[in-house]
């Protein structure tokens, strides 16, 4: 009797739901890539992009008022700075990709607490040059006091 009761079972895949999920996240994630295209890789990528793109510039940099031989030593010597540098950088890179990541998400909190105390502070400015009455000082309090006013 149990096996006819599994044979008109329908049945049902395990991993429908995460397979059905992978896909419609791969879906969205190549929607967004065809909209905004490929997003920022991680700190460490991006700092490693830096470099290449700086080493590049300096491998290609000319010095025209130097002569032809001067100027093979000058292309020389770039060379050798891009590979002492990329040779100091890269096991840097590697060893502490997680340390970049944690730098830069501390350098977006901090950019974004500064934004917040500029915003707030031009509002300030804004509304007192508004009309904004100076608020009325208060009355004295005795010999020495003075009322100051953080804000």
């Amino acid at each position: 009797m149990s096996d006819a009761t599994e044979q008109s079972a329908p049945r049902v895949d395990a991993d429908a739901w995460e397979q059905a999920c992978a896909e419609d996240l791969a879906a969205e994630k190549a929607r967004r890539r065809a909209e905004y295209g490929a997003p920022p890789g991680s700190a460490a990528e991006e700092l490693r992009k830096l470099v290449d793109a700086v080493t590049d510039k300096l491998s290609g940099i000319q010095a025209p008022f130097l002569g032809a031989v001067a100027q093979g030593t000058a292309e020389q010597v770039a060379k050798q700075f891009v590979r002492q540098a990329r040779s100091v950088v890269e096991p840097v890179i590697e060893r502490n990709s997680d340390v970049f990541d944690h730098l830069a998400a501390a350098g977006s909190e901090l950019l974004a607490a500064y934004r917040s105390a500029v915003e707030t502070q031009e509002r300030r400015w804004t509304q007192g040059a508004q009309g904004a009455q100076a608020p009325e000082p208060p009355a004295d309090e005795g010999p020495g006091g003075e009322h100051i006013d953080l804000d």
